[in-house]
């Protein structure tokens, strides 16, 4: 194990999230409503902290193996999240206990989306920007880590991705296999994804702000918002429809997107797109959900129009689906049938490589393809029937990584839903407060439907630990706990 080697890249790390704090200082100068301090301090603290953890260690170059880099991951995040409380911490507008800050960037950074926070419109802009800022930086983190450094290190949804050949010619070719190559095709096509998301509210009818800021929360599916009443706020037809279109276009593999962009004109985008078996699936169930709530909306709100029960069902389901977090209706005051398809949506979440969570799509296909051939081998016993994903037989090993994965996802949610128990919250409570934290969704059921305010402050560091694990996918966290892992 490296240790010294792991720190040197830690502290990097660190000193480039020192240069992020220099954004919402800049926000705080151009709108003068406070919170420039806050993060010109933070941004002194960092690069100290940066500054000397690498200088201790920047001797230390050794060559890292793969245990070194589930440690770089696992310390990027604990550590990342951990500092994102800092601001919070030396806010004057804010009041935070040290269990809310950490809460509150982990649930940023992780893309969760659930606060603590329940007068955002009164906040500084600085302190707002900072929020949404979280939310983008978290989900391309989240991205480049699946799609580009688990499935180095033999995890990840986008393992199993890759065992897919949809016929989409030269998928993976365009992909290299260095991680700095594909860190910068993603961030390119990442940022003008974001870009055209902020144009597009502002001429909706969103201010500059709020425009910059919702773009950066929605293709990352993070769902913070600069308004207590979410999306709801803006209440309008065409932010409801763009805020959907986007949330969707981030839940979509981002492999799948750079292949069909590297690939036109030559090939339309469209084909290329739906060549792929999961982006198949994922648009047949997101456009069933859609279909499915609408028609839940006009039957139970006699006052709304097919139409506006087609729209505000788009923005609903597609942020629950891809775990996002904005809300236009109260899920508790949904009907029962209704609410639990919401619930049902996130646990699914989008597709792998993406900015979503749950438990990703292309898992729910390999398993749906699966029960299929048991039920067709109690039929026919001798015949030889193996899944396949498009002409790809799907390898036995993949097949046991999404049952493990599901096996692992249980045990560690009725683990969390325990430890909330233990800390004060009713078993209901902590059902859906620890739903909507492993799956990154944000909204839970009950109490925390609208905000975590009222949880006790204890259960914090269980949803903190609870959001950070599902974002890693388990694995690349729960290992670094086995005694194996740091043996020689």
């Amino acid at each position: 194990m490296q240790i010294l080697s792991v720190l040197r890249i830690v502290g990097i790390l660190i000193m480039g999230f020192s240069g992020v704090m220099l954004i919402p200082a800049t926000v705080a100068l151009i709108y003068n409503d406070g919170g420039g301090k806050t993060f010109m301090q933070s941004f002194a603290i960092f690069l100290a902290l940066g500054t000397t953890l690498w200088w201790f260690c920047h001797n230390h170059k050794e060559r890292l193996r793969a245990r070194d880099g589930f440690l770089i991951v696992v310390a990027f995040w604990v550590v990342l999240g951990m500092l994102g409380a800092v601001p919070f911490l030396l806010s004057e507008h804010l009041n935070l206990t040290l269990n809310s800050a950490l809460f509150e960037s982990f649930s940023g950074f992780t893309t969760t989306g659930a606060t603590i926070l329940t007068e955002l419109d009164s906040l500084p802009h600085a302190i707002l920007f900072y929020r949404q800022m979280m939310n983008w930086f978290g989900g391309m983190g989240i991205i480049v880590l699946m799609v580009a450094v688990l499935p180095l290190l033999g995890v990840g949804g986008n393992q199993i991705y890759h065992a897919e050949s949809s016929g989409v010619e030269g998928k993976n070719d365009k992909i290299r296999p260095r991680i700095a190559e594909v860190a910068k095709l993603l961030w390119l096509c990442y940022f003008a994804f974001t870009v055209i998301c902020a144009i597009a509210y502002y001429l909706s009818g969103m201010s500059a702000f709020d425009a910059i800021a919702h773009s950066f929360s929605t293709l990352s599916n993070g769902g913070f918002s600069t308004h207590n009443d979410s999306l709801g706020y803006f209440n309008s037809w065409s932010i409801y429809l763009i805020s959907a279109f986007f949330m969707l276009l981030g839940g979509v593999n981002f492999n799948l997107h750079i292949a069909a962009l590297s690939q036109f004109p030559r090939k339309t985008t469209i084909t290329t797109y739906w060549k792929d078996a999961e982006f198949r699936f994922f648009v047949f169930l997101q456009g069933a959900f859609i279909v499915i709530f609408a028609l839940g909306l006009y039957i139970n709100y006699h006052g709304m129009s097919l139409i506006e029960s087609f729209v505000k069902s788009s923005v609903q389901v597609s942020s629950m689906a891809m775990n996002s977090g904005y809300t236009i209706f109260n899920i508790d005051d949904l009907p029962p049938f209704m609410s639990m398809l919401l619930v049902f949506a996130c646990i699914l979440g989008g597709c792998a490589g993406s900015s979503a969570g749950g438990l990703k799509m292309i898992r729910v296909l390999v398993l749906w393809l699966q029960s299929k051939r048991e039920l067709l081998m109690l039929i026919h016993p001798n015949i030889i029937h193996p899944v396949k994903l498009g002409d790809n037989v799907v390898p036995r090993r993949a097949l046991e990584n999404i049952w493990a994965f599901l096996i692992v996802y249980i045990l560690v949610f009725w683990a969390s839903v325990f430890a909330a128990i233990l800390c004060g919250m009713n078993g209901f409570d902590a059902i859906g407060a620890v739903l909507s934290t492993i799956t990154n969704t944000g909204p839970g059921l009950g109490s925390t439907s609208q905000n975590f305010a009222g949880v006790p402050d204890s259960s914090k560091l269980v949803f903190s630990f609870v959001m950070v694990a599902g974002r890693l996918e388990f694995y690349s966290l729960i290992v670094v706990f086995m005694p194996a892992f740091w043996q020689k």
